[in-house]
């Protein structure tokens, strides 16, 4: 009798489920995978090299490509490994707008995820839901920074500019009359603090129905619970961060256990999840989203009662004021510098991290002294989550592989840099 061989597939290099271009090699016994092989670097962009050749602020725009649902998380961090070289302070209110910008991005974030996690596994109701709320948030990243996703709005010493008083409104038009346009710019009456504030009082409802639609709904426990195992101990030694450590009970988290900028000022929890699958981490990021959400809450009342710079006042980093640009000659010659030729760096190393959505990113620097950096390394969350694909894949069905590339949470961007 002939013996039955597995046969190989190719899943991807750009299926729907991968988010970006992933080719899977699927080793299959019938439909149960035996063994999954990612290949990637199909969308290598040569991020790191490119830094070697660029003055450290225009790299900074690099950041935000790198994960392109979590863009100012990685300028945070790229920020933060400069101005630990540097040895600069940054002033408190552009720390808190940091923060908060940070959460709203981790909003982002975990929005698209469930939207396009709760797809692959065949609720399009739930990426309509996700994708309404994620305008909201475009709008608050416009108003700050002027571009809806790429924003470049972090600087090294601060930000790129104080909030605005005031948020774009929608005028008429031939398909809205002055009664829809006036229910669309109801909540825009006021600054872009009172915007962020009207949107955390309604995101809990928005939370609910998500829960509503997902969370006991059978067929969506049916596809992730008890799927993509991980144990604590597993979760620690293949290097997990993010909410696949903490989904495997592991209450790690940089905001609490290495905090940065004002972190160690807020109130906030760390969830975690029991077993380890899909469903919990599933839970641990529908929770994130909520303790986002109170940080951004406490950040808004913070920033309304104390005003102050947003930047540092050392103006070989951070440029002058327009006003002061255009009025003396010193600081015409420091913008001038800054922007022609950057900052000079002082010889030495540093490696900064923040808590993505993804997990642990961190930006590592070597200065020789020059204004662009001399080696620049970049640790991606994904790239770690990716490699253990095989461990959550192998034994289970090939539909279930689109569960645990979706529970993985990776955008390829970072991951082929």
């Amino acid at each position: 009798m002939a013996e039955i061989k597995n046969y190989t597939l190719n899943f991807g290099p750009q299926h729907p489920a991968a988010h970006g271009v992933l080719r899977l090699v699927l080793e299959l016994d019938g439909e149960v995978i035996q063994r999954a092989d990612p290949h990637i670097g199909l969308l290598h962009r040569a991020t790191e090299k490119l830094a070697e050749t660029k003055t450290y602020i225009q790299s900074l725009p690099y950041m935000d490509r790198l994960d392109y649902v979590s863009m100012m998380c990685s300028e945070h961090a790229y920020c933060l490994a400069i101005e630990k070289l540097l040895g600069i302070d940054v002033p408190i209110r552009a720390q808190y707008i940091r923060v908060m910008y940070s959460e709203i991005t981790r909003l982002l974030n975990h929005l698209m995820w469930l939207g396009s996690h709760g797809n692959d596994l065949g609720s399009s109701t739930i990426l309509i839901y996700t994708f309404r709320e994620r305008e909201d948030l475009f709008d608050m990243y416009e108003a700050a920074s002027g571009a809806r996703m790429h924003a470049a709005y972090f600087r090294p010493g601060g930000v790129y500019r104080d909030l605005p008083e005031t948020m774009p409104q929608f005028k008429a038009s031939k398909v809205r009359n002055a009664k829809g346009i006036e229910e669309l710019n109801r909540n825009r009456q006021g600054s872009l603090l009172d915007y962020i504030e009207d949107f955390t009082t309604r995101f809990p409802a928005c939370l609910a129905e998500y829960h509503t639609l997902l969370t006991d709904n059978r067929i969506w426990k049916q596809r992730t619970v008890d799927i993509g195992i991980v144990t604590p101990e597993r979760a620690l030694n293949m290097g997990f961060t993010g909410p696949m450590l903490r989904g495997s009970g592991i209450a790690w988290d940089l905001r609490k256990k290495q905090p940065y900028d004002v972190y160690d000022q807020l109130d906030f929890d760390i969830p975690v999840g029991k077993t380890g699958d899909v469903y919990d981490r599933y839970l641990v990021r529908m929770e994130e989203m909520k303790q986002s959400n109170n940080i951004i809450k406490q950040c808004v009342a913070w920033l309304r009662a104390n005003p102050g710079p947003v930047i540092t006042d050392n103006h070989k980093v951070a440029p002058p004021s327009r006003e002061s640009m255009k009025t003396s000659m010193e600081e015409l010659i420091h913008h001038f510098k800054l922007f022609s030729e950057g900052f000079r760096v002082p010889e030495g190393e540093a490696y900064a991290a923040v808590e993505h959505p993804k997990g642990e990113f961190g930006i590592y620097i070597v200065s020789d002294g020059a204004n662009k950096p001399y080696r620049l390394k970049i640790r991606p969350p994904g790239f770690v989550h990716l490699s253990a694909l095989n461990e959550l894949a192998s034994g289970h069905m090939i539909a279930d592989a689109v569960a645990v590339i979706g529970t993985i949470d990776i955008v390829f961007g970072e991951i082929d840099r």
